[in-house]
């Protein structure tokens, strides 16, 4: 791709993103994720009422007395995107790669940070690590980030969630709200979702292609491929019963990473690559703020 269309479309995502980043900034944003990030500032004589759970049992040991950690908000946040670039993510039936769609939340997500002088950095996979920018400030930095989203030529087709999370953990040293942007066609990533959430906010952003969901019905046979692995199969979509299997099938892997987000704590948000992903983002965030009310 030629440098200026690069430019023309980094500059388009910022334009078209910043309604919902104006949105998101003009109070959900700074309500739902400021005062999330804490770091201990010193102990103190536990008193009646105070949290049990923030007894700092060393120092009550050695004291003989009750004492609690004192924790002062952060000033700036830490926002970490992980953007799933693996192979499945260039399908879209209705003109519209899920990819694309990745590119444009993160987009929104990383201005969004910036707007509210926080730190953002992005982590691209696939089955293994694709690109690392460490987190930073400015606009000149996600303008970079947004680039990079658009631009990265992926090594590897399939997908690791697990690994990437793990990734994350490793050069992520502070506590971030972390989002991860994927279609979510993978298993066995609840313990490593459920690590990563212990000591991160993790948020879980499913975009999903209604294609997906459902094999077309055709008078013949349909050749299908498997965007990851390159395997290809022949599938017989005017039977009721194999088209009814794929389903089931599809129905069962969604209610898996359903069960993995809920036993980690982590927030699912569904997303549909052939809608407007504003209004699922904006009901999260008012979901998150009812939450925290309470």
């Amino acid at each position: 791709m030629l440098t200026r269309e690069l430019l023309a479309k980094v500059r388009k995502i910022e334009i078209r993103t910043r309604r919902i980043v104006d949105e998101l900034t003009g109070g959900a944003y700074h309500s739902v994720f400021k005062g999330k990030g804490i770091e201990f500032n010193e102990v103190r004589e536990y008193l009646a009422g105070d949290d049990v759970r923030a007894i700092d049992w060393n120092v009550t040991a050695r004291m003989g007395l009750p004492y609690i950690k004192k924790f002062v908000e952060e000033r700036e946040l830490t926002v970490f995107l992980l953007v799933d670039i693996s192979a499945s993510g260039d399908f879209g039936s209705r003109g519209r790669a899920k990819n694309e769609h990745f590119a444009e939340l993160a987009a929104v997500l990383a201005f969004s940070a910036v707007r509210n002088q926080d730190q953002v950095g992005l982590l691209m996979f696939s089955d293994q690590e694709e690109l690392y920018l460490p987190p930073r400030k400015g606009r000149r930095h996600v303008l970079r980030l947004v680039r990079d989203l658009l631009a990265c030529e992926r090594r590897s087709r399939g997908t690791n969630i697990a690994h990437a999370l793990q990734t994350m953990m490793r050069v992520v040293k502070r506590r971030a709200v972390v989002f991860v942007l994927s279609d979510f066609m993978d298993s066995d990533f609840q313990t490593a979702l459920r690590s990563a959430n212990r000591y991160h906010d993790v948020v879980a952003l499913r975009v999903h292609d209604p294609c997906e969901l459902a094999i077309p019905v055709t008078r013949g046979l349909l050749s299908v491929e498997d965007a990851e692995s390159g395997k290809a199969m022949i599938f017989p979509s005017f039977r009721r019963g194999a088209r009814e299997a794929y389903a089931t099938q599809m129905r069962d892997m969604r209610a898996a990473t359903e069960r993995s987000c809920l036993r980690a704590g982590v927030d699912l948000i569904d997303i549909r690559n052939d809608e407007d992903y504003v209004a699922p983002i904006m009901r999260f965030f008012r979901q998150r703020q009812q939450r925290r009310l309470h």
